[in-house]
């Protein structure tokens, strides 16, 4: 069975003490996780330590970190490596997020390097794959998010493949006025599971969480995780926030 997934990216909010606060509120309201769920905190670097050493008395709930670089040490200014996260406790690591991609150039071949220096570092990975608003209107969705999915993560043998989680965000969708239906998540998840079965075959297919990324909120998180495909949310602006974290994570923890 494959797991249940609703991680938290915080993305660049929150100091210190608000984000101890925040994970506090979380924890405490967190409701009973099953054996296929798992909740994932991704803050900022410099609140992984104090996240991790927070989330590791509770069950099935993580720390994971937003980015890494793609050498394992050395002279890069600013750059954080994946030693150096996992040394905080952290297990995770979101790679690939639309605003990396397109603030920091970041690209496929580049991608698939920090996948390979995560997973070296024994960190899980999620792996975030999405079209823009002009690929959306031109019909090729499909063959887009395919070639990001093949060339970051398809040089993978399947035993590796069981440590990444595939987070679709529909880049259109996102602050942009316009809605992704669950009908639309979950077409892009059923092809995307489709590009892995014909690449890895059904197994490992049916084993790959997909998380949705297109603006989950407490309001459709129902709707779209009782789609075949969306097996969880990677959340951005309602992580911020305790209660609709909870209502998320209820969700996910009611199908």
């Amino acid at each position: 069975m494959r797991k249940k997934i609703v991680a938290g990216n915080w993305k660049m909010n929150l100091d210190i003490e608000q984000g101890k606060t925040l994970v506090n509120e979380i924890l405490a309201g967190m409701p009973q996780l099953g054996d296929n769920h798992k909740v994932i905190i991704c803050p900022p670097f410099v609140h992984l330590q104090q996240t991790a050493q927070l989330t590791v008395p509770a069950n099935r709930v993580y720390t994971g970190a937003q980015n890494c670089y793609t050498e394992a040490s050395g002279a890069y200014t600013g750059e954080i490596s994946a030693a150096m996260i996992k040394s905080t406790g952290a297990l995770f690591v979101i790679l690939g997020h639309s605003e990396r991609r397109e603030y920091f150039n970041e690209n496929n071949e580049m991608l698939a390097k920090k996948v390979n220096t995560a997973l070296a570092n024994n960190l899980q990975v999620i792996f975030c794959c999405g079209e823009p608003l002009e690929v959306r209107d031109a019909g090729t969705q499909n063959s887009y998010v395919e070639q990001q999915i093949i060339e970051g993560i398809f040089h993978l043998d399947a035993e590796q493949l069981s440590h990444v989680t595939i987070a679709y965000e529909p880049i259109w969708a996102i602050g942009t006025g316009r809605t992704a239906s669950s009908q639309q998540a979950q077409d892009m998840h059923a092809h995307i599971r489709s590009v892995v079965a014909g690449k890895y075959g059904n197994d490992v297919a049916n084993s790959t969480s997909i998380l949705y990324g297109g603006s989950c909120k407490p309001s459709n998180a129902a709707e779209l995780f009782a789609c075949p495909d969306v097996d969880g949310g990677l959340i951005g602006g309602a992580s911020l926030s305790a209660d609709d974290f909870h209502g998320i994570i209820n969700a996910m923890v009611g199908q």
